[in-house]
């Protein structure tokens, strides 16, 4: 009896001090990696924060390189599963894919091979969809967002459909090379993955 009693004093403990949501995987491109910036002013890092002060319990961990691909993510996926263990997995890729003009379908099927694998290790996934701008033209850029479209009704995963929704293509947001947002950006985009984000944790 005495030992329950102990035992239930802990788990209140626990839920008292906020709820275990295990370690959180971002794997992205410069965007998560904070490409330009203090790496604490980034979305990750006031992702971090943000899940303290609503007393989330859970560790981040950010393992986005700025240039990266889908194919690049995909190669690194294992290791990092078999490392971090991860509860969620925050994919944020395909911009560099985009901007190199590779073909759509192998996009879809690298970031497709990326949730299987981060399923089968026990890992729940969100996907931050991305656009590319319009001088790629019309055609292109419609099958690259299209794709993001494909794997939310195929994989049946939750997806932020632009994550630099009300970001890109902002002068005064973005860094001088009209590409990456700058530090001004990063609470729109926390605040454009969160409402997907915090029912996984």
């Amino acid at each position: 009896m005495r030992v329950w009693l102990l035992s239930a004093g802990l788990a209140l403990m626990c839920m008292a001090q906020g709820a275990a949501a295990g370690t959180v995987l971002i794997v992205g491109d410069s965007i998560s990696a904070a490409f330009g910036l203090d790496t604490r002013q980034g979305w990750v890092a006031l992702l971090e924060q943000r899940l303290k002060t609503e007393g989330i319990d859970a560790r981040v961990v950010n393992a986005s390189i700025s240039g990266d691909t889908s194919a690049g993510g995909q190669a690194r996926l294992p290791a990092l599963l078999a490392e971090h263990k991860p509860a969620l997995v925050v994919l944020e890729l395909g911009g560099n894919d985009g901007l190199r003009g590779q073909q759509p379908n192998q996009l879809q099927q690298n970031l497709a091979a990326m949730i299987d694998r981060a399923r089968e290790s026990g890992a729940k996934v969100l996907l931050l969809g991305m656009r590319l701008p319009p001088n790629y033209g019309k055609r292109y850029t419609d099958a690259f967002a299209q794709v993001y479209a494909n794997l939310e009704r195929e994989k049946q995963v939750p997806l932020v459909p632009f994550f630099l929704e009300g970001v890109g293509g902002v002068p005064e947001l973005m860094q001088a090379d009209g590409i990456h947002p700058g530090p001004g950006a990063q609470g729109r985009l926390l605040e454009n993955a969160w409402p997907q984000l915090k029912p996984l944790l």
